[in-house]
């Protein structure tokens, strides 16, 4: 009688229901049956109430020291590499973007360590990849191009089609 007036209310059906549904497709021990029951009145319960909210993440390391000269370092789990980007995808299943939005850091926040950056940079530099890389070669093209007609493009065609449409 005591069990009886614990769980009062207007939902003893409903988590008879649900229990013998969960019971018909799982295999419990009669050990665990009476916290199952518990737990169902326990959620039901709950389901009116507001929830905590979450709390704010905490960092592997402070954020000053996640961007160093030589390397950065993920806030999530303290990992130190180079880039962030590819880590943070395959570890934590984050984009740069989600990454930057979870700890509440500026868009401008590098995932990329500085100094590898700026190696990047400048060899893209020495490569004429960038600005102005591409603007003068056309006109060293251009010359020779207007001597010679311009050659087709695609698969070369047969012999007796080609002195038939006069090409």
């Amino acid at each position: 009688m005591a069990g009886e007036a614990k769980y009062q209310g207007a939902y003893p059906q409903l988590v008879t229901k649900i229990i013998a549904s969960y019971l018909s497709h799982h295999n419990v021990a009669p050990e665990q049956i009476p916290e199952l029951i518990h737990s169902v009145h326990r959620t039901i319960d709950d389901l009116g109430k507001p929830v905590e909210p979450l709390r704010a993440p905490v960092p592997a390391v402070p954020l000053r020291r996640s961007v160093q000269r030589d390397a950065v370092i993920c806030l999530e789990c303290g990992w130190r590499g180079k880039m962030l980007r590819r880590h943070i995808s395959t570890r934590h299943g984050l984009t740069g973007e989600q990454y930057l939005k979870h700890w509440g850091l500026p868009s401008d926040h590098p995932l990329t360590a500085p100094a590898y950056s700026e190696q990047r940079s400048s060899l893209a530099k020495e490569l004429g990849l960038g600005r102005g890389g591409r603007q003068a070669a056309p006109a060293v093209r251009a010359a020779p191009a207007a001597a010679t007609p311009p050659r087709r493009r695609g698969r070369p065609r047969s012999a007796a089609r080609a002195a038939r449409d006069g090409v």
